[in-house]
């Protein structure tokens, strides 16, 4: 139902989420940050135990989708950005993260995060039963509403431009 309670997740974790290849993702040094170690060294236990990461859990960003996500994020500042393409972790590949990690704080911040995977998800499924409400009240009230549904895409269709009188000195 739409009156469930949600919470809204944790913005430094949110701000921390991207969609790369359809799907919702973190990178290695947001991570690594978050867990407190190096990216060196968390991007090390994954090259060690790489057999529990699959192309689902875990996958390392092409040149391209590197450079468009950077873009987005923030202007690199000097020796913030590893010369390295990020590893890109879904929501399962970060909870297989803080078994290899083994640390409590990894632990904790593994639940945390994944929680708040799960949290984006109800907020995205309530949208879409918004959505499916609205599209039924429109079909089944079409006639009532209709002029109130044209009125409406009046207002948002663009103004058509009309030509205008030149104004200033003439040569």
């Amino acid at each position: 139902m739409i009156s469930q309670e949600i919470i809204i997740p944790n913005d430094t974790i949110t701000s921390r989420i991207y969609l790369v290849r359809g799907q919702k993702v973190m990178l290695d040094r947001d991570l690594a940050e978050l867990y407190g170690v190096e990216t060196k060294r968390l991007k090390e236990q994954v090259r060690r135990n790489i057999n529990r990461f699959p192309k689902i859990f875990m996958f390392e960003l092409t040149t391209d989708e590197y450079t468009a996500l950077r873009s987005q994020i923030a202007p690199l500042k000097r020796g913030r950005h590893s010369k390295y393409l990020p590893f890109a972790f879904t929501e399962h590949g970060i909870l297989m993260l803080s078994s290899v990690l083994n640390s409590n704080k990894a632990i904790k911040m593994s639940v945390h995060i994944i929680e708040t995977f799960v949290q984006l998800r109800k907020l995205a499924n309530n949208y879409e039963e918004i959505i499916d409400k609205i599209q039924q009240m429109e079909s089944k009230y079409q006639a009532q509403f209709g002029e109130i549904y044209e009125v409406l895409q009046r207002l948002l269709e663009k103004p058509k431009e009309k030509d205008r009188k030149k104004i200033g000195y003439k040569n």
